[in-house]
């Protein structure tokens, strides 16, 4: 099991940190007192597996309970527990900014009646209790969201990977467009094998529909050239931190063109290492 405390000065973007782990995986659990951290652990350890990531979000909205973090952190690795630290810091003049972009009040703001660099300096005197514990320390003062997010990537998912979910889909347009696609791509342009007696009733799932619409040159290119701008697109995604990308390809029906640009831009991607899935909405209707 993999256990990740998240934990920082406020305002520095612990919530932006549990987005990014949910996105790869882990079971986020928010201000969760430490004290309980390491009974949960025992119940993960009971879930045959089904729990084997988990994150923990830990700060001075806890009270008195967060001076417990230093102990309970020591408790875990004792109980053979691999967990990871991840304090994330800011600089005074950006957290003051960020709060007042977000008009937001700090966690301490009654504590310090308001007067924001107190609450901030009280702050920074709770977390010295672990700052000697941490495993990543990240200041996110002169970062964007999607420099953060990439740095994120790298250090749970390994250098240079993504988390971001590709989604190829097939449909009709007959039954109403894609609403959540990022990329929707219309292939009517194409020769319709619904007029060929012995294709019309079959799906682009058959070869013999998918060779009949890919025998034109038009196919052939149109495929080309749209790998060539997912290809480019991809990257691009994943550098402004885009969690999801739903890519869809629509003709009439839903049941031949799109299924086979659909099933050969998957494929493509596939190729090239990338996790997808694949789906055709509109297949089996009538």
């Amino acid at each position: 099991m993999q256990f990740v405390i998240v934990t920082g000065i406020s305002g520095s973007g612990k919530s932006t940190a549990v987005n990014v782990l949910e996105d790869i995986g882990y079971y986020c659990i928010d201000n969760m007192p430490p004290e309980l951290m390491s009974k949960f652990a025992d119940i993960c350890a009971q879930s045959d597996g089904k729990i084997d990531k988990v994150a923990f979000v830990a700060d001075v909205r806890g009270g008195n309970l967060f001076l417990k973090l230093k102990d309970a952190i020591h408790d875990m690795r004792n109980m053979g527990i691999k967990v990871k630290v991840m304090f994330l810091d800011c600089s005074d003049d950006t957290i003051i900014r960020r709060y007042k972009e977000t008009r937001r009040k700090h966690p301490l703001d009654e504590y310090s009646h308001g007067n924001i660099r107190q609450a901030i300096e009280t702050e920074r005197h709770f977390l010295e209790t672990v700052r000697d514990k941490v495993d990543y320390y990240i200041d996110t003062s002169s970062t964007t969201t999607a420099e953060f997010k990439e740095r994120l990537y790298s250090i749970f998912l390994g250098e240079g990977q993504s988390a971001m979910k590709i989604d190829v889909r097939s449909f009709g347009f007959k039954y109403g467009v894609m609403n959540d696609a990022g990329l929707t791509f219309d292939v009517r342009c194409l020769p319709n094998p619904f007029y060929i007696a012995e294709l019309k009733h079959k799906t682009g799932l058959n070869p013999e529909v998918s060779g009949y619409v890919m025998s034109f040159k038009e196919a052939q290119e149109l495929l080309a050239k749209l790998n060539d701008l997912i290809d480019y697109l991809i990257p691009l995604y994943e550098k402004e931190g885009k969690a999801q990308l739903v890519i869809a390809f629509g003709c009439t029906g839903g049941k031949h063109r799109s299924v086979t640009f659909a099933e050969a831009v998957a494929k493509h991607l596939t190729d090239q290492g990338k996790t997808i899935r694949l789906s055709h909405r509109d297949i089996e209707k009538r």
